[in-house]
């Protein structure tokens, strides 16, 4: 390696693992804003294959106000990144683009873990991959729905069984779900007037319906890690949501960064520092 090549490497190595500013390797070298910039930008950094094989996989995406964001796939097992890319909207196509590359490079996928999105979970069991939803995620747009501080008892209870996710098995919430909709069926089912909808009403407790309807609908896939223990599934995406608080923290040292270079050092982070 070239030393010019060399020197650029250690600066981007600088900017993005030791959280070295651009004032700051312009003092350190003694060169322009400019020179420094134009060194980082030019920068290549080594290429980090990884052999094929069998692992579960982690998918998500993280995004940095509206319009732009990294889908990323990884490997929980292995603790590697397996495919990233930039994206302006959460899509199943763009799953469906991650997935149909690393099957064409050989990985084979016991199961997945995703957020629960629409549509997504199609894409990975049309291949023949088992899917399990985040149960965090699902706590989290409970939460949403209900608040953490739910003002009916019926919200309360909901709210309650759902933080009961992690540490339960599917038979035991199913029951208690069911219960807790016999209980509060009477509750779920009344109106209040509305005038400005065709029938003239609408349901009273909408926010308490949609946390319920949502609890049902996924549940089919809030427990695959269980039923099938051997695909050593994770029940959640915490792998991804580490890796994604590193990249936001790491890029807040860098503040107005344009995108290129923006992204040059998520692929930097997504890829791992070199030992």
């Amino acid at each position: 390696m070239r030393k010019p090549e060399r020197l650029q490497k250690s600066l981007l190595h600088a900017y993005v693992w030791k959280r070295q500013t651009i004032e700051q390797l312009v003092e350190v070298t003694g060169k322009s804003h400019v020179w420094v910039k134009k060194q980082l930008d030019t920068a290549q950094s080594n290429e980090r294959p990884l052999i094929p094989q069998t692992t579960p996989l982690s998918a998500d995406v993280t995004f940095w106000g509206r319009g732009y964001g990294v889908i990323v796939f990884r490997s929980p097992t292995r603790k590697k990144n397996l495919w990233w890319k930039e994206i302006q909207f959460e899509t199943p196509w763009i799953y469906k683009q991650g997935l149909d590359h690393l099957l064409k490079e050989g990985w084979n996928f016991t199961g997945v873990v995703i957020d629960g999105k629409r549509g997504i979970a199609q894409v990975f069991e049309n291949a023949g991959i088992p899917v399990q939803y985040c149960q965090f995620h699902q706590i989290k747009t409970v939460t949403k729905y209900l608040t953490r501080k739910p003002k009916t008892e019926a919200g309360v209870e909901l709210r309650s069984l759902t933080l009961t996710l992690t540490h339960t098995n599917e038979e035991t919430f199913r029951l208690k779900l069911k219960a807790w909709y016999e209980r509060h069926e009477s509750f779920l089912q009344e109106r209040s007037p509305a005038p400005h909808t065709k029938r003239g009403w609408e349901y009273t407790h909408k926010r308490v319906q949609s946390a319920y309807r949502s609890l049902t609908t996924n549940l089919c896939r809030l427990f695959t890690c269980q039923k099938y223990p051997e695909l050593n599934l994770p029940n959640t995406t915490n792998c991804l949501d580490g890796m994604f608080s590193q990249i936001k923290n790491r890029l807040a040292v860098h503040r107005g960064l344009r995108r290129e270079r923006r992204y040059k050092v998520i692929c930097e982070i997504l890829k791992g520092e070199e030992k």
